[in-house]
């Protein structure tokens, strides 16, 4: 009898378990309050967990994403992007850390571009140069949240309205972002937007990735695919020359998986200008939808990051301006090379540039941009 009955007592004990194990792991989303804005507008952030345990963590000020929690080869969970704790911090001192970008992604020359026939000056605040949306772009502003559940995983859904000539922009620009942490421990980030009157965009998310772990040293070790034959070489001043150039037999061919910092020191001058990589790749495609766009691959850990998109270039950032001034998450301070970031979008100062792919968007069509990031292990 006593066997009968501690047979069924562990039994019940392993249903149990089992039953707890899969709740631990249902996907869901939680939110909490995360501070206020200096003009007094509550922020929240949101917790977003996959049937996997993966987590990712973004904020309604900015879009952004705060953490992205992924195993290892080993299996145990880390943080692999860079960060604050707090949102005094993203307010105070953050170089776009996580952050949504707009209404224009990377740089404007001078800040001028011309639309319609009408001349518009942006906010300077890059050198000489207008840098992602000027002095206060959508990754400064509060988006209206709310959750989504799609089939594949959970969700996130923001939404903002850019009134017409905020930042000298033209348009009521109605913009929605939906991240979507997936149960394939993917990030997918949605974009659309509407506008009243012709305008031009480019939307990114600008997250600084450390696959070995944000905080744990240099991304040099880490291996980087990019498909793309060319890229749009720079002038001093970061801008694009207007040029596509190939990408074979200079520091830029990362064609075949190569360390970041194989060729990073050579005495090129598209490296010297920007103190490391700071490029848009033109990227290889066939048709439309997502397509394979980048992998990074983290030898110490295991850790693969592959980056899908819809988008016609990606900008590969090896956190050059990172100079040890910066104090992120759990008091660790971040310097130069101590992450990367690749970010999907249309090609710097395109407004001024006939040549390049078009970000004018008009009345009655709807921008539309999808890309993925996805982890993995090796």
């Amino acid at each position: 009898m006593f066997k009968r009955a501690s047979l069924f007592a562990m039994a019940a004990f392993t249903l149990a378990s089992s039953l707890g194990a899969q709740a631990a792991h249902r996907d869901s989303i939680s939110m909490r309050p995360f501070g206020e804005t200096t003009d007094g507008k509550s922020v929240s952030l949101y917790t977003l967990t996959n049937r996997n345990g993966v987590v990712a963590k973004i904020t309604n000020y900015g879009g952004i994403v705060t953490s992205i929690s992924v195993p290892d080869r080993k299996g145990n969970l880390g943080d692999v992007v860079l960060g604050f704790d707090n949102l005094a911090s993203y307010i105070k001192s953050s170089p776009y850390f996580g952050a949504l970008i707009g209404r224009y992604a990377n740089r404007i020359a001078k800040g001028r571009y011309t639309l319609d026939g009408k001349k518009y000056q942006l906010f300077i605040n890059n050198g000489v140069n207008s840098l992602h949306g000027g002095k206060q772009g959508f990754d400064k502003v509060v988006w209206t949240a709310h959750e989504v559940h799609p089939a594949n995983g959970v969700g996130l859904s923001l939404s903002y309205v850019s009134k017409n000539a905020e930042e000298h922009y033209p348009g009521n620009l109605t913009t929605n972002v939906v991240y979507t942490l997936g149960n394939d421990n993917s990030l997918r980030i949605d974009y659309r937007a509407t506008t009243d009157r012709d305008t031009i965009l480019n939307l990114t998310s600008h997250s600084y990735f450390n696959l070995n772990g944000a905080g744990h040293g240099s991304i040099l070790d880490n291996i980087l695919t990019i498909n793309a034959d060319r890229f749009t070489p720079i002038d001093k001043t970061m801008i694009p020359t207007g040029k596509l150039e190939s990408v074979f037999g200079t520091p830029f061919d990362f064609t075949r998986p190569t360390a970041i910092g194989k060729r990073i020191y050579e005495k090129n001058q598209q490296l010297i200008f920007a103190g490391g990589y700071d490029d848009n790749w033109v990227l290889n495609r066939h048709g439309s939808g997502l397509q394979f766009a980048a992998r990074v691959y983290a030898p110490k850990t295991g850790r693969i990051m592959t980056v899908y998109t819809t988008e016609p270039g990606i900008q590969f950032y090896t956190g050059n301006f990172l100079d040890g001034t910066i104090i992120g998450k759990g008091g660790i301070t971040y310097k130069k090379h101590d992450a990367l970031a690749l970010e999907t979008q249309h090609f710097p100062d395109s407004p001024n540039h006939p040549n390049f792919p078009t970000t004018e968007l008009k009345p009655g069509h709807t921008y539309r941009q999808s890309t993925i990031y996805k982890f993995s292990v090796r």
